[in-house]
């Protein structure tokens, strides 16, 4: 049945204003981004094609607009866009400090505000939290894109950044697309060469996580805050 011939009420976007967004399937909250099907497939059904397309809903969100828009009628790239804006706006959403500015008090606050940046990513990125002498965030910007190893992390280029954004605190986080939280030895390499930076040019480093869609774990090496549980997806974690 065409969305044209379903009762008024009972079509995605009358339901959601009438009922909210909760009463709505997976694959009818995707059709209204989408907005239009093809000849003789519907917004919803369109949607559900999309989704079984890339094996659910949680895949679906980790893809790009470009392959989204790849290889499947009527998706094009105004469509694929849409659909990889809501996803990413959904990782990014987040109470807002009633201060304006968040301050830092350990791994776990780091965690929270690199994880947006890193989420539902198939490739590995590098995000780097600039914070002034009292911990509050400065910026938080991605800093690479690709393995973290020790061409992605030059000490050099990560300690000229933070001075030249005015910052005097940073934190380092990256993900771990295959969702394993254990750090790699040239992870702790990394972050040691990091640390004996940072004290040279009297910066100081907070910490080096691992953050996935999940979880989150310290890169150890002897520095850094005391370890301290961060809430997500309803695991709490206490590395």
């Amino acid at each position: 049945m065409r969305i044209a011939d379903v009762p008024v009420n009972d079509r995605p976007r009358e339901r959601l204003l009438n009922r909210g967004s909760e009463a709505l399937s997976d694959r009818e909250l995707v059709a209204l981004l989408l907005g239009s099907g093809t000849d003789g497939c519907d917004a919803v059904e369109l949607a559900s094609q999309l989704i079984a397309r890339h094996g659910g809903l949680y895949e679906l969100s980790r893809t790009d607009a470009h392959e989204i828009a790849a290889g499947m009628a009527g998706i094009g790239p105004a469509k694929a866009a849409r659909v990889a804006a809501a996803f990413q706006l959904g990782r990014r959403v987040r109470p807002a400090d009633p201060q304006g500015r968040r301050r830092l008090r350990g791994s776990a606050d780091l965690a929270a505000v690199a994880r947006p940046l890193l989420a539902g990513l198939r490739h590995e990125r590098v995000v780097v939290v600039i914070c002034d002498s009292a911990s509050v965030v400065l910026r938080t910007m991605v800093f690479s894109e690709g393995a973290v190893d020790r061409s992605l992390l030059p000490v050099r280029d990560v300690l000229a950044l933070v001075l030249a954004t005015g910052g005097t605190a940073f934190g380092i986080a990256h993900n771990h697309p295959s969702g394993r939280v254990e750090s790699s030895e040239s992870d702790r390499q990394a972050t040691a060469r990091l640390a004996a930076g940072a004290e040279a040019v009297g910066l100081k480093f907070l910490d080096h996580l691992v953050v996935t869609d999940r979880d989150w774990r310290r890169v150890q090496h002897g520095c850094g805050w005391a370890p301290i549980a961060l809430q997500i997806s309803g695991e709490s974690r206490v590395q």
